[in-house]
């Protein structure tokens, strides 16, 4: 027969490794004002890279407008912001939310109803156009001068699905890559003619690529959204409210100017 107090330590043994195991469960935690983490202490915050100026890495650390706002939902939550690089796809599924790999998706991200319905958006935040690049010396000036020729897309993006909608119109062809570094590298190696994505990040390329240019915009009414999984309303919520205060309070606009030069349009 056991001693009691050996069974006492038993038994609080045996407490301690429940409580580890629970600790390890992946179990949420939950802020004080009732906003659920997949880790305590940290808004984990999904994205793609590169997309800049949105999100990508500079100096080993990952920034952008994009990482500066949602410093902001950080702060108010009283957490520190931990950026994770993963598919798209993933993001824009929702399948990011269902595994637990983060609480929200900053990857300048277009709202759709269909997006929309997987992992709800925030209030948009920034308005974007489809753009289409070329190398400077190219003839080409529109989508209209893409007949036979090659055109590169981003997987998962509204720039690709507008493309793929065009190419009977055009004549072109596309091909798709994985990010939009890489399909926009393409332009300055000669295998693809041209390159459609959002305005933002290719006029970003251009001004550090000067061997390209934008030739079109094309206003196809698009805006961005954080994205969050359809059980964190609370966390929906904190985000809207920090845009609402960001907007009026003038930060939204200082944040504008550094990553984009100019200040943000009015609304």
């Amino acid at each position: 027969m056991k001693k009691p107090y050996v069974v006492a330590a038993l038994a609080a043994a045996a407490a301690l490794t429940m409580s580890a195991c629970a600790n390890n469960s992946g179990a949420a935690a939950t802020t004080p004002g009732g906003v659920s983490l997949v880790t305590p202490g940290v808004l984990t915050v999904c994205t793609h890279l590169a997309y800049k100026p949105f999100q990508f890495t500079e100096g080993g650390k990952i920034v952008g407008f994009d990482v500066d706002l949602m410093d902001l939902v950080a702060k108010k939550l009283g957490v520190r912001q931990e950026v994770i690089d993963i598919e798209f796809g993933q993001i824009t599924s929702g399948a990011a939310f269902t595994a637990k790999k983060c609480d929200a998706g900053a990857a300048a991200i277009t709202i759709t109803p269909e997006r929309d319905k997987a992992a709800p958006f925030s209030t948009p935040y920034f308005a974007s156009k489809q753009a289409l690049l070329v190398k400077t010396d190219s003839p080409v000036t529109s989508l209209s001068d893409m007949k036979g020729k090659v055109l590169s897309v981003q997987t998962d993006t509204s720039g690709k699905v507008y493309a793929e909608g065009h190419e009977g119109e055009f004549g072109y062809s596309t091909k798709v890559f994985d990010d939009m570094p890489t399909a926009s590298n393409a332009v300055l190696a000669g295998t693809v003619d041209g390159t459609l994505n959002d305005n933002g990040v290719l006029l970003d390329f251009a001004r550090e690529n000067t061997s390209t240019k934008v030739v079109q915009e094309i206003d196809t009414n698009e805006h961005y959204g954080f994205n969050v999984s359809k059980d964190n309303p609370a966390l929906l919520s904190t985000i809207n409210d920090v845009l609402k205060t960001a907007k009026s309070d003038g930060t939204f606009n200082t944040i504008y100017k550094k990553w984009f030069g100019v200040d943000a349009p009015a609304e």
